[in-house]
C-alpha cells in the first residue's frame, strides 16, 4: 500500500462487515469528485486492523479535511469515537460527514461539536465546492446540500438538483488500488465467484415513509447512461477479471429503456447481476424485456414488497400501483422466467391497537406463506418496522404521537440496542410488544429454516435437506413458538441472514 505524504484529505471509509465486505464506491466517488485538485489518501476501516492508528499516522502538516460517509448501523461504531479523536488531537482539521446517517440526523451529529458539516445527499459538487470556500475564505452559504451551525444555529442550503451521472469524473480505481488492492474486494458470492459491487445511480421516484433514501432525494432519481455502465464493467472485468456485479442503485431499474440498453450490451461477456427494484415498475415491463434480462445475466432482483395489506402500503406511502395481488401475481410472473424475485417485508407496523398491530402481523405471515406456494424459489426477507424521520408522512406522525424518539446526543447511538435498531431486528418502538418481536423473529428462523435461502453458498445439499425437513411440520402447521431446535442448527451451520450479511 502506498501513503502519499501530503495527503491534504483523508477520506474514511468506516467498517461495515466482518467478512465479504465490498469495494467502497461512496468514498471512491468522493475522490474522484476532488481528483487533481487535491491530494487525498482513502482509509477503509474493513481493510485495516488499527483504523485509527493508521488514520492519525497519515495526518501530516499539509492534512486540512477528514471525510468520512457514513450509514446507520455498524459504522457508528468507528465513525463516532475516530471523529472526535481526531478534533481533540487536531482541532484544525475539518470534518466533513456524508452518507444516509449524516443527512437523517444531522442535528446529532452537529451538536455533538466534533463534526463541522454534513454533505446532505450527493457530494461530488457539494465537497469540493465546500473545500474550495474554506481553502479560499470564501462564504458557503450557497453551496447546494450542505448543512452546518452558524451562530448555535444549524443551517440548511438547499437541495441540488440531481446531477447528470454521466458528467462526473470517472472512479478512480486504478488509483485506489495503489491503496487498497482491488482484488481483494472482488468476494465469492451467489452471484458469481469474482462479485464487484457498482453504483449507477442517484435517488428513487417514489415516497416511502419508512425508506431512509426519501429525504434526502425528495421522489428524484437520475441514472448513468447504459453504454457509460457497460464501459465501467467492461473496464474491471478486463482488468480484475470480475464474473458478477451487485448493482447497489435505490433502484436500478426506473428505466426500462435503459435495462433494455444494458442487458443488450452485456449479453455476450458472462456477467451475472443482481439489483433492486420496485415491482409495481419491472411488472409493466414487457416479457422480451424480461426474456432477455435473464438472457444477460439478471439471476436475482431485490423488491420491497413490504407488506400484503393494500391499507398498510398507503399508509407507507409506498406510492405507485402495487398491491397484495400484484405482489403475488409478480412472484409467479418471474417464476417463468427464472429470474428469483427477492422480497423484503416490513412487520410491525404501528397502529391504534395492539391487537390491530398483531392482527397485522399474522395477515402478513399468511401473505408470505402465500407467495411461497405460488413460488417457493421466492426468497423472503423479513424486517422490523424502524422509523425513518420523513418529515410530514402520516405514518412518522404516528410514530412520534406513539412517544417514540431517536437519540439526541450522536454518542448513544453506540449502544447495542440502537445499532439493532439500525438493522431493523430490534426497533425500541412503544407499540410492540415483546410478543409481538417473537412471533415475527420465530416465524422467520421456521421460513428460514424451511426455505433455506439460496445466497447461503456455504450450506450443503444435505444441511438443506435436513433444516427443512426438521422444520416441515412447524411451517405447515404455524408452530413457530419456541424454534430452538432450528436456531441450534442455524447457529452451528453458521446459517447467513442476507438483511445483515449480504450474500
Amino acid at each position: 500500500m502506498t501513503n502519499n505524504t501530503k495527503n491534504e484529505v483523508i477520506i474514511f471509509n468506516p467498517k461495515s462487515a466482518d467478512v465479504k465486505y465490498r469495494i467502497p464506491n461512496s468514498v471512491i466517488q468522493v475522490a474522484a469528485s476532488i481528483d487533481g485538485d487535491y491530494e487525498w489518501l482513502i482509509i477503509d476501516g474493513n481493510r485495516e486492523k488499527e483504523p485509527l492508528e493508521k488514520i492519525l499516522a497519515s495526518i501530516t502538516p499539509h492534512t486540512k479535511y477528514v471525510g468520512l460517509s457514513v450509514m446507520p448501523g455498524p459504522q457508528l461504531k468507528q465513525a463516532i469515537p475516530f471523529s472526535k479523536i481526531i478534533k481533540q488531537k487536531f482541532p484544525h482539521i475539518t470534518i466533513v460527514w456524508g452518507g444516509y446517517f449524516a443527512s437523517n440526523q444531522y442535528k446529532a451529529v452537529l451538536e455533538s461539536g466534533f463534526v463541522d458539516f454534513v454533505i446532505n445527499g450527493p457530494g461530488d459538487y457539494a465537497f469540493p465546492e465546500l473545500l474550495h470556500a474554506l481553502d479560499n475564505n470564501l462564504p458557503y452559504y450557497d453551496i447546494k446540500n450542505l448543512i452546518y451551525v452558524k451562530d448555535n444555529e444549524i443551517v440548511k442550503t438547499q437541495k441540488a438538483e440531481l446531477v447528470n451521472y454521466d458528467d462526473l469524473k470517472p472512479m478512480p480505481y486504478a488509483k485506489f488500488d495503489t491503496m487498497y488492492s482491488v482484488e481483494k474486494y472482488l468476494v465469492k458470492t451467489y452471484l458469481g465467484k469474482r462479485t464487484f459491487g457498482y453504483h449507477s445511480s442517484f435517488g428513487c421516484p417514489f415516497t416511502c415513509s419508512f425508506c431512509a433514501v426519501v429525504p434526502i432525494y425528495n421522489a428524484k432519481w437520475k441514472g448513468m447512461s447504459a453504454a457509460n455502465i457497460y464501459k465501467d464493467i467492461l473496464y474491471v472485468k478486463n482488468k480484475w477479471g470480475i464474473d458478477s456485479v451487485e448493482f447497489h442503485d435505490n433502484n436500478f431499474y426506473v428505466s426500462e429503456k435503459r435495462v433494455i440498453e444494458f442487458s443488450n450490451l452485456i449479453k455476450n461477456d458472462n456477467i451475472v447481476w443482481w439489483g433492486e427494484g420496485r415491482i409495481d415498475t419491472i411488472n409493466k415491463y414487457k416479457d422480451e424485456t424480461l426474456a432477455l434480462m435473464r438472457e444477460a445475466g439478471c439471476k436475482m432482483i431485490f423488491f420491497g414488497a413490504e407488506t400484503g395489506n393494500d391499507e398498510v402500503l398507503k399508509k407507507m406511502d409506498k406510492g405507485g400501483t402495487q398491491t397484495g395481488k400484484q405482489i403475488i401475481e409478480f412472484a409467479a410472473r418471474m417464476k417463468k422466467f427464472d429470474i428469483i424475485p427477492e422480497y423484503s417485508f416490513v412487520l410491525g407496523t404501528p397502529a391504534d391497537t395492539p391487537e390491530e398491530v398483531m392482527k397485522q402481523i399474522d395477515f402478513d405471515i399468511a401473505f408470505i406463506k402465500k407467495i411461497k406456494e405460488v413460488n417457493p424459489d421466492t426468497e423472503i426477507i423479513i424486517y422490523v418496522y424502524s422509523p425513518v424521520p420523513t418529515e410530514g408522512s402520516d405514518m412518522y406522525e404516528k410514530v412520534l404521537a406513539s412517544g417514540f424518539r431517536f437519540p439526541q446526543k450522536l454518542e448513544d447511538w453506540l449502544s447495542n440496542e440502537w445499532e439493532n435498531f439500525d438493522l431493523r431486528k430490534n426497533p425500541l418502538t412503544p407499540w410492540l410488544t415483546p410478543q409481538m418481536i417473537d412471533k415475527i423473529k420465530n416465524f422467520e428462523t421456521v421460513l428460514n429454516g424451511y426455505y433455506p435461502t439460496v445466497s447461503d453458498i456455504r450450506l450443503k445439499p444435505y444441511q438443506r435437506k435436513l433444516i427443512k425437513a426438521w422444520s416441515g411440520l412447524r411451517y405447515k402447521s404455524n408452530l413457530f413458538h419456541y424454534p430452538y431446535e432450528i436456531k441450534a442448527l442455524q447457529k452451528i451451520w453458521s446459517y447467513r441472514q442476507p438483511e445483515i450479511q449480504g450474500f
